[in-house]
């Protein structure tokens, strides 16, 4: 008999309200995630740690630990000391670096990880992907999804704007991180999950066409469920293929030529949006994308985030050399500098300057 239906990775919690993380404790009690309220609280020391004051007497059974930054080592340390502790899971309460933190040291000591974001930088939140700095410089790490997902609205649009701008350059790449993924089904017989594809596209298009801002808690609402329905398509496909493509081969570019001078990751996956879709020859649809992060005080020309167009050149050639065997129209097209000199010069002359 054919499988008629499938299971899918998500979280059996996800709370998205402003004054969501005053509940918490009642929360995962009522959701028998920690009946007892034994749980083991992961904190940084910036916003997290600012928060506990808050939190700690719905959580009068919790443990706190502060993780000191976003290694493989202080993921190791973490997981060190909540050994042994007989919780029932483990929060990760801050920003991503906390957040992925939590994920890999409840991975190793094989408990839940409810995540609680401070704010929305990026797709990370809800994914089943830790990412750390290591001695090889940044790894990504297989982890279980989060088994709850609380998001406090009034805490993230305290956070800096340049957070909830970063969240949205990540989401609205999904729209061309999906078109790579469709190229590379066209051209390689490359196969799509398209329930992955449908949530990753919807979330993107979701925040693209929202008429709002970052201090609209319409809007970001719909970010933060964005985000969230993107990490759990990542879940679904089992890869990063859903919200990853040439923007996102741009970015780590941006990553490892320029080390000391690469922007936030959101900001950098929006312009390598924005150009990617212009190269594909979907000319209204990057101009629509960079019209939308313009609005939303986001880059869409390296300039805007310290880069010469020069260093741009490098870095979108350079980009097929992170990701190798995923297929994107960079891989596609194979430029060379003056191909991709003469196609930026099109986009600048598209977009205005």
């Amino acid at each position: 008999m054919p499988v008629l239906t499938r299971l899918i990775p998500s979280p059996v919690v996800v709370d998205i309200r402003a004054g969501a993380l005053d509940d918490l404790g009642c929360v995962l009690a009522d959701e028998r995630i920690s009946h007892s309220g034994k749980l083991a609280v992961a904190v940084s020391g910036g916003s997290g740690a600012r928060l506990r004051e808050r939190v700690a007497p719905s959580l009068p059974g919790a443990d706190w630990f502060e993780v000191g930054g976003g290694t493989l080592d202080d993921a190791i340390k973490l997981a060190g000391a909540m050994k042994g502790g007989h919780y029932d899971a483990v929060v990760g309460l801050g920003g991503g670096k906390i957040i992925d933190c939590a994920k890999f040291a409840a991975a190793r000591i094989g408990l839940p990880l409810v995540a609680v974001p401070t704010n929305l930088a990026h797709d990370g939140l809800c994914s089943p992907v830790a990412t750390l700095d290591n001695d090889a410089g940044r790894g990504s790490y297989g982890v279980p999804n989060p088994i709850a997902v609380v998001i406090d609205l009034d805490v993230v649009r305290a956070a800096p704007a340049r957070f909830v701008r970063a969240g949205i350059g990540d989401a609205v790449s999904n729209v061309s991180a999906i078109a790579d993924w469709e190229l590379a089904n066209r051209v390689k017989g490359e196969k799509i999950d398209g329930l992955a594809a449908a949530m990753a596209r919807q979330a993107g298009e979701a925040v693209l066409r929202h008429p709002g801002g970052i201090g609209d808690n319409d809007f970001l609402q719909v970010l933060a469920e964005a985000l969230v329905l993107t990490g759990i398509a990542m879940s679904v496909s089992g890869d990063s293929r859903p919200a990853s493509g040439a923007c996102h081969e741009i970015n780590h570019a941006f990553d490892l030529l320029f080390p000391t001078r690469a922007a936030s990751h959101g900001e950098q996956c929006g312009l390598g949006a924005a150009f990617a879709m212009f190269l594909r020859g979907a000319h209204e649809e990057s101009v629509h994308m960079a019209e939308v992060l313009r609005r939303h005080g986001l880059p869409v020309l390296p300039e805007e985030i310290g880069f010469t167009p020069e260093e741009f050149f490098r870095a979108v050639e350079f980009a097929p050399q992170t990701r190798p065997g995923r297929y994107t129209i960079l891989e596609h097209l194979d430029l060379n500098t003056d191909q991709i000199k003469d196609l930026y010069a099109d986009y600048v002359k598209a977009i205005g300057s």
